[in-house]
């Protein structure tokens, strides 16, 4: 009897030892790849000119995510895909950090690297465009999370370069490193790199925020041939775009080659609208730094066979990047220390196509230039405020504008109708109020303020 108790007992914990190791074998890879400044028109896809094949494979074989909502700028929407959070809540939702702004996202977030390396995932690299403070240690990436950092601290350098203010702004984790080649393609190589020193049996977290399709307007000869029939800004725009598909190529490639692509959940998206008279944000109306819909919602497509995002399906859900975390979170079973609260939600559902709309208030703000005006745009379903109105901090008093649209399919803001809904410009104006509250006292300054008479440091390295 007591053999036959051994016998079953080891038998039950070698099923579990087989079975912790079935689900470790589940954990997917995460690969998230942000463009730039990529307008929403501007992928083959969306039945553009630029030739975007690897970006339209991904859509095609995974699924278009057409209601996928970022901030009109670059920083605020890298720090909320971080967080879970409307970034007004630890003040980076304001403005862009300037590269003479000793501001940074505050290291008491939990950031996404944080809460993935809790989910058992001991591979985390940042390789790109990192734009969440390069002044103080604090800030850097391998103190917010990551194991692994390449790239610039920046919002843009120089392509070819790699400089920033006059000084050298590239790096491999806290060290200055000068390196010959094209940005666009030195990000692909780190990416294949990273992911080919990660060992087979252990997942991976890769998030590549590309700098292209960025000013400055630079890209190579042999990718600018390829547009002869556009001019100026916009030729070489669609040449950057062009290289930035070609090295999204070989990181996948790379992934494949490891042989476990189904098993590796990729999300690409812009990180807000193209700029007004280079990119195409049509039908659109808006561009980046507006909080019209061509400045926010933005080109995205996810890809995970083994997870059921797959098919080629048209995702019409509203999404975005506060809800990248919490998705995050809920596949890999992560936890997170200190709560903070999410505003962002878990899509997973809505992702596969499973998923019902849920209603909510969707926020947009900034307020980074001179004139000292906030604007706010509100979606909820089908409709939308944009709300533009004096800041607080101003003595000027020129006036709110108010305006409600009704949103069609193609997401066109064409007539205002808030003088036949004062009731729901109420209840939208309430709402806007009650999420400007949200703001942190310790909000990032205006862009301008602080620029003159700025020095950048020796090859942009940290002493703080």
């Amino acid at each position: 009897m007591k053999v036959i108790l051994l016998l079953v007992t080891a038998a039950f914990l070698e099923s579990c030892n087989l079975n912790g190791s079935t689900q470790k074998e589940k954990q997917p890879n995460i690969l998230i790849i942000l463009a730039d400044d990529l307008g929403y028109a501007d992928v083959g896809f969306h039945n553009s000119d630029i030739s975007t094949p690897n970006i339209d494979k991904l859509a095609y074989s995974g699924v278009r995510l057409e209601n996928f909502y970022a901030c009109p700028m670059c920083t605020p929407t890298r720090a909320g895909l971080m967080t879970g959070r409307y970034p007004i809540r630890y003040g980076l939702m304001r403005s862009v950090i300037p590269p003479y702004r000793d501001f940074g996202l505050d290291p008491n977030e939990i950031m996404l690297p944080e809460m993935l390396a809790e989910a058992g995932y001991e591979h985390r690299a940042c390789i790109g465009k990192w734009h969440l403070g390069h002044l103080r240690k604090k800030w850097h990436p391998n103190n917010q999370g990551f194991t692994y950092f390449a790239g610039c601290y920046n919002g843009a350098i120089d392509y070819f370069t790699k400089v920033r203010e006059g000084e050298t702004d590239w790096h491999r984790n806290s060290q200055t490193v000068h390196t010959d080649g094209y940005v666009t393609d030195i990000i692909a190589d780190e990416a294949v790199g990273f992911i080919n020193s990660v060992p087979d049996e252990e997942p991976y977290f890769l998030y590549v925020p590309f700098t292209a399709p960025h000013s400055p307007y630079q890209a190579k000869e042999e990718d600018i041939a390829k547009y002869p029939h556009r001019e100026g800004k916009q030729r070489i725009y669609a040449a950057m775009v062009d290289c930035m598909d070609q090295a999204i190529g070989r990181i996948i490639d790379a992934v494949e080659k490891r042989g476990d692509r189904d098993n590796t959940f990729i999300l690409f998206f812009s990180d807000n609208g193209g700029v007004k008279n280079v990119g195409d944000n049509s039908p659109m109306k808006g561009n980046k730094l507006t909080v019209y819909e061509g400045g926010i919602r933005v080109v995205a497509a996810a890809n995970w066979p083994a997870g059921g995002v797959s098919g080629g399906k048209i995702i019409h859900t509203q999404m975005g990047y506060i809800d990248i975390f919490p998705t995050l979170k809920a596949i890999t079973q992560g936890k997170t220390p200190n709560e903070n609260e999410l505003d962002g939600i878990n899509v997973l559902e809505s992702i596969k196509g499973n998923g019902k709309n849920v209603e909510r208030k969707w926020f947009t703000y900034l307020d980074q230039n001179v004139e000292k005006r906030e604007r706010f745009a509100v979606n909820y379903n089908n409709w939308k405020l944009v709300l533009e109105r004096d800041a607080r901090d101003t003595v000027s008093r020129r006036g709110a504008l108010n305006m409600i649209f009704h949103l069609d399919s193609l997401h066109i803001e064409s007539s205002d109708v808030n003088e036949e809904n004062p009731k729901f410009l109420k209840e939208l104006l309430q709402a806007v109020e009650a999420f400007s509250d949200t703001k942190s006292d310790h909000q990032i300054s205006r862009y301008n303020v602080g620029k003159s008479g700025f020095t950048a440091p020796k090859d942009w390295m940290i002493e703080k």
